[in-house]
């Protein structure tokens, strides 16, 4: 057998059970490496390669899991926290076990798309300031928005810590007392679109996001639904 993980690692992560179940499991004979019985769970094994069988099944592995979330209100992006709901809570048993993390964040009371992974080296990529990885928002604003606002998001902002924006585009849906946006941003800073509005004496009063990169966000899925994304879609996260 080719050098590679544990046994016992791979099947927990798998959601076959906690490691200590796994290896009583192996010590009852159910588990087979290329239909060799394994009594040790601590065995290395090529998950890529190898065939593993647990109780008559072949093991299908995977290393990594994308998930499309349509984000409520009310969830804090993190895995785990004390006192407030993360939307790692919302996600069912099967991908827990994978030990995913929001790729960015988006506020408690931001609405739409987050994307879920254990996939460190994309999140990094994706999240790189070097990356420029445009994020799309949608939102709902306090005042008359106007195209001098525009000019000023083009020309980038300068937030209340001294901060000035990289450029962003600023496109007005309608214009009035409730005023409806789109704007696409480079960066990541917090609260940064509630933010940028607070700079031209406006307030952002409800915000979601539909896209990053050229992901958009699938309009079918509705607030606290979620599904996987396919190959595709995970290219489509990198793209600017």
């Amino acid at each position: 057998m080719a050098k590679g993980e544990r046994l016992d690692k791979i099947l927990s992560n798998l959601g076959y059970g906690s490691r200590t179940e796994i290896k009583k499991y192996c010590k009852y004979g159910i588990v087979t490496v290329n239909g060799e019985v394994i009594k040790n769970s601590s065995v290395h094994v090529d998950p890529q390669n190898d065939e593993i069988i647990f109780d008559g099944e072949k093991v299908n592995y995977r290393k990594y899991i994308y998930i499309m979330l349509n984000k409520p209100q009310g969830y804090i992006s993190a895995t785990y926290d004390d006192v407030e709901k993360t939307v790692i809570d919302i996600i069912d048993p099967e991908y827990k076990v994978f030990d995913p993390f929001p790729v960015g964040r988006l506020d408690k009371d931001t609405e739409g798309l987050l994307v879920l992974t254990n996939d460190g080296q994309l999140s990094h990529r994706v999240l790189s300031p070097k990356k420029h990885v445009p994020k799309v928002y949608y939102a709902k604003i306090d005042g008359l928005v106007t195209d001098e606002d525009v000019k000023a998001f083009k020309d980038g902002v300068t937030l209340d810590d001294g901060y000035k924006t990289m450029p962003s585009y600023l496109k007005i849906l309608r214009s009035d007392e409730i005023s409806e946006i789109e704007v696409k941003i480079y960066e990541g800073k917090y609260h940064q679109v509630k933010r940028m509005f607070e700079a031209v004496d406006k307030k952002v009063i409800y915000l979601k996001r539909i896209s990053m990169g050229n992901l958009k966000l699938d309009e079918s899925l509705a607030l606290g639904e979620y599904r996987e994304l396919t190959e595709e879609e995970i290219k489509l996260l990198e793209e600017r």
